[in-house]
């Protein structure tokens, strides 16, 4: 296994740039330079967009040391992940200064607009500052112009999420404050100042029509974003303590919730018709502190205090890998790439990795294969032991 890559901070959060999704700006190019260039001829693939970006995988971590004199800076930084030699790059590609502000939690826009960061008092918006010239192939991230009035100088928000095609957004505060916007016009969905003692999770339903929130006490709750109201209240048993809720990608119609009574942790799954609770299995030895499930719905992956890595197969909930001590702290992040190739994570142990999913159904083609061999030299066995042929032949 590659080992964590350190970039000198504590990191909190961490997600994936959907690099083929980030659209080019258009070059200040004057007006003799364009029509000089009115016939320009086709560009390559690599120089498409700014070049090599488009076609890279890259992540954009955040964390820092917070406010005061630690000497630890506050930033965001992105990263190049190369499945090739399955390593981070050595240095980040690009580390955009926060100032006094940690970066705390982030979401990123799947359509490639950019990206909301929370900070201790509020919630910033970042674009992508993507290179005018092909030779230039680094991407990067810059402040906005753009204000988020309704997220400004509301305190931390410990949960942030756009829905599948990034029309809603989604943020759950520390002070238990739940706000639904439309996107990108920030109209209000809903606006709920009681929903929970403190919002530490939430999570939008593939198809949009559902919202779940996680709270520091009291049931989890299920809302319904056509009429804004709660459809469900997910309870607890005793001694059980929620921690991650997430939505199944695919149609399977499962709602999961990481929870853990005493160290144990488990991962529990409720119909998102009913909303009752049909299974749970433990997966781990100490509390889950991180949880994703992979956009096609076959993996889930949980991350824990104690730094280890699970993923799990959604079919039959079998651990197909684990890792431990993947870091030497809380692992505070885990998201699947896109295609569902690989698994980002990062820790307070100043450290973030990148796992490649290893594809497992070739083992069963090869065993397949194995059983047809097998038959066919039985059947060559048997007819040359003297068994009848058929009367017919």
């Amino acid at each position: 296994m590659v080992a964590a890559k350190s970039y000198g901070v504590p990191f909190y959060c961490a997600a994936w740039v959907p690099s083929d999704k980030i659209q080019p700006k258009e070059s200040a190019v004057d007006e003799e330079e364009e029509e000089e260039e009115k016939s320009p001829p086709p560009p390559s693939e690599e120089d498409v967009g700014g070049g090599r970006w488009r076609t890279e995988k890259l992540v954009v971590l955040g964390g820092g040391g917070g406010e005061g004199s630690s000497g630890v800076p506050n930033a965001l930084f992105l990263a190049r992940f190369d499945p090739a030699s399955d390593s981070l790059s050595e240095q980040p590609v690009h580390r955009l200064g926060t100032g006094d502000d940690v970066p705390y939690r982030l979401t990123v826009h799947p359509g490639g607009d950019g990206l909301i960061c929370s900070f201790p008092k509020g919630c910033r918006w970042f674009e992508w500052d993507v290179p005018r010239d092909v030779e230039s192939c680094n991407l990067g991230l810059q402040s906005s112009d753009k204000t988020l009035t309704q997220l400004e100088n509301v305190g931390l928000q410990l949960a942030l999420a756009f829905n599948t095609d990034g029309s809603m957004l989604a943020s759950g505060g520390e002070d238990g404050y739940l706000r639904i916007f439309k996107w990108p016009s920030m109209e209000t969905i809903l606006d709920q100042s009681e929903a929970h003692d403190s919002v530490k999770n939430l999570h939008f339903s593939v198809d949009t029509k559902f919202l779940v929130s996680l709270g520091s006490s009291g049931p989890c709750k299920v809302w319904d974003l056509a009429s804004a109201t709660v459809v469900a209240n997910l309870s607890k048993e005793t001694g059980e303590i929620f921690s991650n809720c997430r939505f199944s990608q695919s149609t399977n119609n499962t709602l999961y919730l990481t929870t853990f009574r005493g160290e144990r942790g488990n991962v529990m799954f409720w119909s998102s018709t009913s909303w009752k609770r049909v299974g749970l299995r433990q997966i781990a030895r100490e509390p889950i502190s991180a949880f994703s499930v992979s956009s096609d719905g076959r993996l889930l992956a949980v991350g824990t205090i104690e730094g280890d890595i699970l993923i799990i197969n959604s079919s039959n909930m079998r651990v197909r890998e684990a890792v431990k001590k993947a870091h030497r702290g809380v692992v505070t992040a885990l998201e699947f790439s896109q295609d569902s190739s690989a698994l980002v994570s990062s820790s307070f142990d100043y450290t973030a990795r990148v796992m490649l999913i290893k594809d497992k159904k070739g083992t069963n083609n090869t065993w397949v294969l194995i059983l047809l061999i097998l038959l066919v030299i039985l059947a060559y066995f048997l007819r040359t032991k003297g068994f009848p042929s058929s009367p017919l032949s």
